[in-house]
């Protein structure tokens, strides 16, 4: 009887990191919602029709958080790029920036109250994805 062969881990000298698919998705749902911020800050700023009308910010103006989103959603992309090379700065970097997300979001929900709230859920997955990656690693089997 012969045993199936092993597939090694792509880690270097055979270690790999527990929760490296966690830290992958992590980095897609970081590019996700940098897409989608670049989307809404453009459309804030093109003032589009897809938001509220006569919306009260609690702070600002719709073009100011068009700004503030678009270059949210800039700078997500870049960290999505670092967490998928499995920096641990870009890691807690990202942490803080999908905490900023969402309370951007969370301000600006007067203006698109489901949007918000689909962002928010998403923040908070890639939160919950950032922050369960971690630890020594182990050798692979």
């Amino acid at each position: 009887m012969t045993s199936a062969p092993t597939i090694k881990s792509a880690g270097a000298r055979g270690m790999s990191r527990p929760g490296q698919g966690l830290l992958i998705y992590a980095a897609v749902i970081l590019a996700v919602l940098g897409a989608l911020n670049v989307i809404w800050g453009s459309a804030a700023l093109a003032n589009s029709h897809v938001f509220v009308v006569g919306a009260h910010y609690v702070i600002w103006s719709l073009k100011t958080w068009g700004w503030i989103h678009l270059i949210i959603g800039i700078i997500e992309f870049v960290t999505a790029a670092g967490v998928m090379t499995a920096n641990q700065a870009a890691r807690w970097f990202g942490v803080f920036l999908v905490a900023v997300n969402a309370l951007g979001h969370m301000f600006a929900v007067e203006a698109h109250p489901f949007w918000a709230l689909v962002i928010i859920a998403l923040d908070v997955v890639a939160l919950y994805s950032l922050c369960a990656y971690g630890g020594r690693p182990v050798e692979a089997a």
